[in-house]
């Protein structure tokens, strides 16, 4: 009887290694200790359109889902995000990070290698937020590739969408709206392009992101949160 327990518990955790490596592998989550979720976003975030199949991406409709879940599991105490984005479609990361910041948990962020464009508005998205010594933020304009028929039309669409992202970034962040439209029309820094970039303190001194750190950081600061929540569920 023991042996055959002891197999059925070695069965058990194969079993789970199996579905985390398969997590890992198809999503790039994970359920840490402490009733932690971690999602990463990385590559390219997917929106209404296929990227090609051999592009590293982030698909928001699988990513949707998956913070609903959270949101309702009594499992998850918190969320890490962890972020290495060349950005991507735009009302798919927007929507993202609104789902992010509505999320009651506790949620900390951390740039690792880039979090460009829309990942901008994710990374701030968090109830905290770090960001590596060389990680970069690349804030720009909103950009359309191909031929765009009615200049003044899609101007103003443009302009609008521009105006939820500066909204969006400025509300969830120290960053204010003027300095972020400053930075997102320089003409200074991007070669042949609008926008600026932004590497680990630079970011936190212009409000971005709270504090420089990795993933020891991250992990201490939400441990924190999660221990305050639960102090302030008991009282």
């Amino acid at each position: 009887m023991k042996q055959e327990n002891e197999n059925q518990g070695g069965q058990k955790q194969d079993l789970n290694s199996k579905e985390e490596r398969d997590s890992i592998r198809e999503s790039g989550e994970l359920s840490l200790s402490h009733r932690i979720h971690l999602l990463s976003v990385i590559g390219e975030i997917e929106g209404h359109e296929c990227l090609p199949g051999n592009s590293k991406t982030t698909k928001y409709e699988h990513v949707l889902p998956k913070l609903a879940a959270i949101e309702d599991s009594s499992e998850i105490d918190g969320l890490l995000i962890l972020l290495n984005t060349v950005g991507g479609d735009v009302e798919a990361g927007l929507a993202i990070a609104e789902m992010i910041a509505s999320i009651s948990k506790p949620t900390v962020s951390l740039v690792l290698g880039g979090s460009h464009s829309i990942g901008v508005p994710i990374a701030v998205s968090t109830d905290y937020s770090f960001i590596v010594k060389t990680g970069t933020m690349v804030i720009h304009p909103v950009r359309m590739n191909g031929t765009v028929i009615g200049a003044p039309q899609t101007y103003d669409y443009f302009r609008q969408m521009q105006n939820r992202i500066l909204g969006f970034i400025s509300d969830h962040s120290r960053a204010q709206r003027e300095r972020l439209e400053e930075l997102m029309l320089d003409t200074g820094m991007l070669t042949k392009d609008l926008g600026t970039i932004l590497v680990g303190e630079d970011a936190v001194r212009e409000g971005l992101i709270n504090e420089v750190g990795g993933i020891s950081h991250a992990m201490q600061k939400l441990y924190g949160m999660i221990q305050e929540r639960v102090g302030e569920n008991q009282e």
